[in-house]
Order: structure tokens, then C-alpha cells, then sequence
């Protein structure tokens, strides 16, 4: 995990996420997820690019089941976009780069 991201859980998801100042981009996965491992080169990518304009968060759907309940995330990878506690995009399964940073410049443009 890099410095540009933040491990939540259930616990931390409605401070680090619903009440965060920047707009947050949640990367709900798990490390026996396949295309969850191939995918995080590219949210750790983001992240440092967005950094200081928005927030990347990863949340282990083992750590967050009630999190992941609530937004009805069926399927790993998901990653969903917040700004001021509410969802603004989402995507399900494995994303290119092209996807995320489309989703982020609604809520962070260039």
C-alpha cells in the first residue's frame, strides 16, 4: 500500500469517507481477489496523481462487510466515488486507468 492511500473498515469508513473534506474514491477488495491484486498498480497510480485533490481509500471486504452491505457491493473489485457523503460514480470489476480517471475528473478535473 502506498502513502497516497488509506486502509479503512467499518469502523473508519463513515470519518475517512462520508465525512472527508476531499472527495473519496473507495476500492472495496480483497488480497484473494485476482483481478483485485491486478488492479491495484493502477489505484496506486491514480492515487498519486489525484493526490492532494482527492482521497483513495481500500476497504478488505473482510474488514468492511457492513460497508460493503450498505452500498450493495456484489462483486470485487468495486470502486465507488464520494464527494460530501455522497456517491457520485461506481464501477464494478477490473478498470483501466482510462475509467478511474474519467470518475475522478467529475469530482477533481485536470
Amino acid at each position: 500500500m502506498s502513502q497516497n492511500t488509506v486502509v479503512i473498515t467499518d469502523a473508519t469508513f463513515q470519518q475517512e469517507v462520508l465525512e472527508s473534506t476531499l472527495p473519496v474514491l473507495v476500492d472495496f477488495w480483497s488480497p484473494t481477489c485476482a483481478p483485485c491484486r491486478r488492479m491495484m498498480p493502477t489505484i496506486e497510480s491514480v492515487a498519486q496523481e489525484y493526490d492532494g485533490r482527492v482521497k483513495v481509500a481500500k476497504i478488505d471486504t473482510t474488514d468492511g462487510p457492513e460497508t460493503a452491505a450498505q452500498f450493495q457491493v456484489e462483486y470485487i473489485p468495486t470502486v465507488i466515488l464520494f464527494r460530501g457523503g455522497q456517491v457520485v460514480d461506481r464501477a464494478q470489476g477490473l478498470q483501466p486507468k482510462s475509467r478511474l480517471v474519467e470518475m475522478l475528473n467529475l469530482v477533481a478535473p485536470a
